[in-house]
């Protein structure tokens, strides 16, 4: 009788776990944050390729355009640690990372970590901070560690910063320096809803914020895994070349002061993958990249002082960048 049962055990079907359908939980996470951000399909897109690629992410635009709404969104569809922080002129490095304070009871300083230590934080407004406050962020969003009097701590993993800035133009605004731009992954401007858009806006906003009802639709498990599936999307070696050459031009155009880093080089390679594994891919194309270089290369060129003013300034590095992928020969 045992010998039976145990037979009987061993042959015993497992229970089947379900695959990990990766399409079916981007598209999850895009529509729920599309029911509070309105006809801005392309920008919560372009939101979820700097979390699938572990970048940081800029939202630009002028006051009430929805920056905050949207990063409110993403970071409640998602089952992680959020901090917000608003950056004012008054706001010291300390309030970011955190600082030692001394204990009267036990007589040893205690370290309080600072609201940086979670998986999303969200820097409102960042460019209304001092270069000081801002450079804050450098080592945590390259290295994804701190380091206050010596010692090193981790953040958690993953770690994202979205920041949202208005343009350089406004009144009480610092600009942000070319170490801190080259950080962010991608760039974005949120724009005007149109008007049948604008109309849904005030019907859902009649009794209550749309944001209430938003519930995490993705695990920290999921959000690793993307980010893994990510790194294994295929780029052959014609795009690769394709990318380096649009790269290139930016470094010996004139009209360009300072141009394309490694780092963002990589930052295009990595959001083209995540780009490609949103729209249900394992490999890249052409039209990925193509895509993406305004997004992830117009906040790190500088345009020369002499062929610019501060306020056409994103245009025009805009503009030049089309030029550049219109010279450019795209591979077949």
């Amino acid at each position: 009788m045992r010998d039976w049962i145990t037979k009987e055990t061993e042959t015993a079907p497992q229970p089947v776990v379900p695959a990990f359908n990766a399409s079916e939980k981007i598209m999850r996470l895009q529509m729920t944050i599309e029911r509070v951000i309105k006809g801005k399909s392309e920008t919560v897109k372009l939101a979820l390729v700097a979390l699938l690629a572990k970048g940081h992410l800029l939202i630009e635009d002028v006051p009430g355009i929805g920056k905050t709404t949207l990063a409110n969104a993403l970071s409640r569809a998602l089952a992680l640690s959020f901090q917000r922080v608003q950056f004012t002129s008054d706001l010291l490095p300390s309030d970011v990372i955190g600082l030692s304070i001394y204990n009267q009871q036990n007589g040893a300083f205690e370290w309080k970590p600072g609201p940086i230590f979670a998986n999303i934080v969200l820097a409102d407004e960042i460019n209304r901070a001092t270069p000081k406050t801002q450079s804050a962020l450098l080592e945590a969003m390259a290295e994804e560690q701190v380091t206050v009097e010596g010692v090193s701590r981790r953040l958690p993993a993953p770690f994202m910063v979205i920041a949202t800035q208005n343009p350089a133009e406004h009144h009480g605004t610092y600009p942000l320096p070319e170490s801190q731009l080259d950080r962010f992954m991608l760039r974005l401007h949120v724009g005007y809803p149109n008007k049948a858009d604008e109309r849904s806006i005030l019907r859902d906003r009649e009794r209550q914020n749309p944001l209430e009802f938003v519930r995490p639709v993705m695990s920290e498990a999921d959000i690793m895994e993307l980010q893994r599936l990510v790194s294994e999307v295929r780029v052959d070696e014609a795009l690769v070349e394709y990318l380096l050459n649009i790269v290139e031009q930016t470094r010996q155009t004139e009209i360009i002061e300072l141009g394309i880093s490694p780092r963002g080089t990589l930052s295009l390679f990595r959001s083209a993958q995540a780009l490609a594994l949103i729209e249900g891919r394992d490999f890249c194309i052409a039209d990925d990249i193509k895509r993406l270089v305004l997004p992830v290369f117009a906040h790190r060129i500088i345009v020369n002082s002499r062929s610019t003013n501060l306020k056409h300034k994103t245009r025009e590095a805009e503009q030049l960048l089309q030029d550049i992928l219109q010279k450019t020969s795209v591979p077949i």
